[in-house]
């Protein structure tokens, strides 16, 4: 297969500080890569059972919303401006908007929940994605059943391959759902790609927590892309752990549509080497009292980079929510590149949004007292990237995830394959 590259990925929601040039990025796919099927579903027969789909759960949602819309006219002059503009505006009450904002209010009027869905990546990536899984797999629950899946992707170089997964919870259902995505180099050392696309709806009072364990070697680029819809009273936890891959590109939409909808993402992340990593996440609040809460801890080693991007848009309507956001990177080597961009986007008021950032550098007192200690600067990055693998390694969903983890470690760490024997 021909080299691709994916434009204008990972975009932020508005166009802000465009002159760092991070408001996206370009995802180049390598040339030469063979299609692969190397994706392992492990769930209960009951749970893959054709029940129920994503636009099935989309559309009663939109029926329940246009039900209780309020019919009273809104007299904003920014919704007066998006439905004249097409009209020479001559009062000097209705004000000119960017093409930002009149997309935004539009989407706004119509209340679209379908139109509106977006995953992190962007439609690009989530074509392509769909495209190299050739299918995509369904799991749905029943009203307040309690399931679990597995699903695996496995890499191997000069090779593609990538899962499409959509997710139904019912109504007081629990749905826990991990993702490995791995891939080990042959003798070769040719590139690879593997990816998964991830569509959510979480409905009224349902539970999801989604697990993504990134932890493949360093010729593989890595796509991880999801969207989320959630119902009212929803809640949905996911947890990142993206430690391997030269370049991993990870992207999280959400829309918390339901009243009370609850979403928390904890990302933890490695980068060692010349590896890049890139994030972006985007949550909508459009419930009342929704609330969300973004939190992420990394590591950056030797000359690697890393983006993330995270925006809270507080849309009009959402009275009572809240959302925060917040990062501690530590960089262990001055070589390394980071930025960091929190956006709070807010249209409404009695809302609460809140960022903040922490980056840190390794001291020179700090380096000091390792190299009194017989440690150079190479085996004290090792430090901290051992501390890094050993948590992932401790908190991994399974055995096999584990095993990805120490393999990963083993390849960066001398003598890291022993701590497979002190857990054991």
């Amino acid at each position: 297969m021909d080299a691709l590259k994916i434009k204008q990925a990972s975009a932020m929601p508005a166009p802000t500080w465009g002159w760092l040039r991070m408001n996206d990025t370009a995802i180049e796919i390598p040339a030469g890569l063979e299609r692969a099927r190397a994706v392992t579903i492990e769930a209960d027969e009951d749970l893959t059972e054709t029940h129920a789909s994503f636009e099935g759960a989309v559309e009663k949602l939109q029926e329940r919303l246009d039900a209780v819309r309020a019919d009273a006219p809104d007299t904003r002059a920014c919704v007066r401006a998006a439905e004249r503009e097409q009209e020479l505006l001559d009062d000097l009450d209705t004000p000119a908007l960017s093409a930002y904002q009149l997309a935004a209010t539009r989407e706004e009027i119509a209340g679209d929940v379908a139109h509106a869905f977006e995953t992190g990546i962007g439609i690009d990536a989530r074509s392509y994605l769909n495209f190299l899984a050739g299918g995509t797999v369904v799991l749905a629950t029943e009203e307040g059943a309690c399931e679990q899946a597995i699903v695996r992707v496995a890499g191997t170089s000069g090779h593609m391959a990538g899962a499409a997964v959509d997710v139904v919870a019912a109504k007081g259902s629990t749905l826990d759902v991990v993702i490995s995505l791995d891939g080990v180099a042959d003798s070769s050392r040719a590139a690879g790609l593997i990816g998964s696309e991830l569509r959510v709806f979480a409905g009224e009072n349902a539970r999801v927590n989604v697990t993504v364990y990134i932890t493949a070697d360093d010729v593989f680029t890595v796509l991880d892309d999801a969207g989320y819809v959630l119902d009212e009273g929803a809640r949905v936890n996911v947890r990142h752990v993206v430690l391997g891959g030269a370049h991993t590109y990870t992207g999280l939409a959400s829309d918390l549509r339901g009243d009370t909808a609850r979403m928390e993402i904890d990302t933890r992340y490695l980068a060692a080497g010349d590896d890049t990593r890139d994030f972006n996440y985007i949550i909508r609040h459009r419930g009342r009292r929704t609330f969300s809460n973004m939190d992420a801890n990394g590591v950056l080693t030797g000359t690697s980079k890393k983006v993330l991007r995270g925006t809270i848009d507080l849309i009009h309507g959402c009275k009572g929510a809240e959302g925060s956001e917040r990062e501690t990177v530590l960089l262990a080597n001055k070589g390394v590149d980071n930025k960091t961009v929190p956006v709070i986007l807010c249209d409404e008021d009695d809302v609460a949004g809140n960022h903040g950032a922490t980056i840190g550098h390794v001291r020179p007192e700090q380096l000091f007292y390792l190299g009194c200690r017989g440690l150079s600067q190479e085996q004290a990055e090792a430090l901290f990237t051992a501390a890094k693998l050993e948590d992932a390694a401790l908190s991994a969903p399974d055995e096999q995830i584990r095993a990805n983890v120490i393999r990963l470690g083993s390849a960066l760490i001398e003598d890291f394959a022993d701590f497979e024997e002190e857990i054991a």
